[in-house]
């Protein structure tokens, strides 16, 4: 893909600074704790607006991917055995930060039987002693489409269920070559009749090379399998090394595509330039269960 010619960036996506009291904060603890976030790891253009209200997602399971997406900056290789002090110590941050919504994530960690499935089980779990009134969202991987592990997730009862099917099956091979656009289906589907009552949700980037037919198409296989929850966001290229940007939508694109998903059926679009899976997911569960 290297000669797709580099874009300016535009206006509408401004270099945001890093830091501010609240980002100290949240470093500080991260460090002491000895977490991960992918804010950090997937180097967020949101990080300072969300630590600076105390709120982050926190990275399970160490900071190094099995898998290799073409589009992401979180490092790949050999994982480190999972830690299993882990879900203590992140339900000890979120009670420091005096959460009311926790997100959680991982790198994919297909070395493991359950893919990591049991680490967000007994971290959820965890969570609810030390915060019983914190809503509690999982942001997973498609565990190689075991039900198994995926129903090991879901027994442990999360409010929201986010797995992002990232861009569109034209574009899913090349973009993430280890992951299968009807295995991310199928994975949404299930979770939602294991738990009929959580808030299913997805994801995508756009800016890849994907065409505004292709998005729509996305949107209703995604309506289809009961997601409530739809993010859309600009895809950002980390480093001359990963996906180039194909092109960058406008604040009015943004705008259309969210009317478009509402009028498809979703309870819920969030879509702008600088929207990632876990931007406002507070309001967006908070108003949802209300």
């Amino acid at each position: 893909m290297s000669h797709v010619k580099p874009l300016r960036r535009p206006p509408w996506i401004p270099v945001r600074p890093v830091g501010g009291e609240g980002y100290e904060d949240v470093r500080r603890l991260m460090r002491v704790k000895a977490l991960h976030t992918v804010c950090e790891e997937a180097h967020c253009p949101n990080i300072s607006d969300c630590w600076g209200r105390h709120t982050a997602t926190f990275l399970l399971l160490g900071d190094t991917c099995t898998r290799s997406c073409k589009f992401c900056n979180v490092a790949t290789g050999r994982p480190a055995p999972p830690d299993p002090t882990e879900p203590d110590r992140v339900a000890e941050a979120a009670r420091a930060m005096n959460l009311r919504h926790v997100v959680l994530t991982s790198v994919d960690r297909d070395d493991l039987p359950d893919g990591g499935a049991g680490v967000f089980a007994e971290t959820i779990r965890k969570l609810r002693r030390v915060l019983p009134e914190c809503t509690v969202e999982v942001l997973i991987p498609d565990f190689k489409g075991s039900e198994d592990a995926l129903r090991i997730v879901m027994d442990a009862g999360p409010d929201v269920l986010n797995h992002n099917v990232e861009t569109v099956p034209r574009l899913f091979r090349a973009v993430q070559p280890q992951s299968k656009y009807e295995r991310s289906l199928a994975v949404l589907r299930a979770a939602k009749s294991m738990l009929p009552g959580v808030l299913s949700k997805s994801g995508i980037m756009v800016g890849l090379g994907e065409r505004w037919d292709e998005i729509v198409d996305v949107m209703r296989d995604l309506v289809g399998v009961g997601v409530d929850i739809l993010t859309i966001g600009q895809y950002l290229q980390p480093t001359r090394e990963h996906w180039p940007i194909h092109k960058y939508y406008t604040p009015q694109e943004f705008d259309a595509l969210r009317r478009i998903g509402l009028n498809i059926g979703f309870k819920w679009v969030e879509s702008a330039p600088l929207v990632r899976s876990s931007y406002h997911a507070e309001e967006q569960v908070r108003a949802l269960k209300s």
